[in-house]
């Protein structure tokens, strides 16, 4: 290496740690497929998650969040940009064959763990990626320095940790075969990172996103905490009982990356997030609270995602927001609160003044959720929601007529709203601008369908 270039590089680093001074360490944890109602503290009496309802406690719940979507890789892709994801280019599933797949990572976007990086953040992603297979699009190429997890979508076995008979597991860019249940093995990878960053002599501030696979399908949990919930439940049907042991199983894993990141004194320092990507699936046994459908539906049930935010002596404990947010909002937030000055669009708005227990009004904007489908109920086709303050108009699939709802009246999504016509011109109206925005971005383009 040249003088010059090394020099250069020394002042890069002297940068970063110097933007980094102050910021926040960040856990970001994300679940898949957990109902609205599948948690203790949303109501489950079948079901314990101290875990998780302790950290509901520790800082701000909110009882208004939303998924970007009611299936996986377009909240993902949310999560990671900031953007809406048809915007982001994944406006549906990305799967291994390209004859249903309905997304491809938009290479343009900056993503939040590449941006966390210029400010002098150590990044890490540890679980489900499910935001391409392509060298491109693989988690080290777009902005973490650290991966280990799975890159696919679901898990055919949480044992055997391979979709379509393909092995998906990597340590970084190194196909790998661990033994054990894909959230043990999450929870103990987790728990390494963090060992290994309160031991590092780099004492910059790091942004760990978990991704856990659970409780998606296929209902698999450990047979001890299977037995566990049989014995406990007297009344449980098999079913249900698998679906609340894969559930509790998560949950003592959450807990004990909690447990390691206050035990390596980080959790001083740290900004936890827990959510969701979408609602719980109603075919296994998931229950989704008050609200209607589940997920694949834009009905409430698919798209309410259980969702705090925990922040030591910077969010107060034991607080409740009514603010209508969602998945795309974290982003925002967290580029804020590192102070990263966005010089390009995003969606989400930063959710910093309700953390902060100031009031923030968002009830005049336009918030839409769009899925992109294939199969012969979708048949290749988008179907879409709005909502606009109390107004919501939704359908489940492309071949539905779109229902108006008023949910402060009606939050169960129960009663259409006919004589409304001015509200449903309007919102139909602003879902079309959205649909031109969107209709810029040639996802389709990049990849080779025979």
């Amino acid at each position: 290496m040249k003088p010059i270039q090394s020099i250069i590089l020394f002042c890069v680093a002297l940068i970063q740690v110097t933007l980094a001074v102050g910021k926040p360490n960040i856990l970001y944890i994300m679940v898949d497929d957990l109902g609205f109602g599948d948690l203790s503290s949303h109501g489950a009496t079948d079901l314990k998650s101290p875990n998780i309802d302790k950290l509901m406690k520790e800082g701000m719940r909110f009882d208004n969040f939303y998924a970007n979507c009611p299936v996986c890789s377009p909240t993902r892709a949310a999560a990671m940009t900031g953007r809406y994801p048809d915007i982001a280019g994944v406006p549906g599933v990305v799967r291994t064959h390209e004859s249903n797949n309905w997304g491809y990572l938009n290479p343009k976007l900056p993503t939040l763990p590449a941006l966390l990086k210029t400010v002098g953040y150590h990044t890490a992603h540890v679980g489900k990626w499910h935001l391409g297979l392509e060298q491109e699009n693989h988690p080290n190429k777009r902005g973490f320095d650290h991966f280990h997890g799975f890159l696919g979508d679901m898990m055919d076995d949480y044992y055997k940790h391979t979709r379509h008979g393909q092995h998906y597991m990597r340590l970084n860019q190194n196909d790998i075969r661990p033994k054990g249940h894909a959230t043990d093995l999450f929870t103990d990878w987790s728990s390494d990172y963090l060992h290994s960053r309160a031991k590092s002599k780099d004492k910059n501030p790091f942004f760990l996103y978990l991704a856990y696979n659970a409780p998606h399908t296929p209902i698999q949990p450990p047979k001890d905490w299977l037995d566990k919930v049989k014995t406990r439940e007297k009344d449980i049907s098999d079913q249900r009982a698998r679906l609340v042991a894969l559930i509790e199983h998560m949950d003592g894993g959450i807990g004990k990356v909690l447990r390691v990141l206050k035990e390596t004194g980080l959790s001083k320092n740290t900004l936890v997030i827990f959510t969701s990507d979408n609602g719980g699936q109603v075919n296994v046994g998931g229950r989704n609270g008050i609200y209607k459908g589940g997920k694949q539906e834009m009905d409430d049930g698919g798209i309410r995602s259980t969702t705090c935010v925990v922040w030591p002596s910077r969010i107060k404990p034991d607080s409740r927001t009514s603010v209508v947010a969602l998945t795309m909002d974290l982003t925002a937030t967290l580029l804020e609160i590192a102070g990263i000055k966005v010089n390009h669009k995003i969606d989400g708005i930063s959710l910093l003044p309700t953390l902060s227990g100031k009031k923030q009004d968002l009830t005049q904007r336009y918030i839409v959720w769009m899925r992109l489908e294939g199969n012969a109920k979708y048949q290749g086709r988008t179907y879409y929601a709005i909502r606009q303050g109390d107004w919501k108009l939704t359908q489940n699939t492309a071949f539905e007529n779109m229902r108006l709802y008023n949910l402060s009246k009606d939050p169960k999504e129960t009663i259409e709203v006919k004589n409304a016509q001015g509200i449903k011109r309007k919102l139909t109206n602003e879902l079309m601008k959205h649909i031109h925005r969107a209709g810029e971005i040639p996802w389709q383009g990049t990849r080779n369908v025979d």
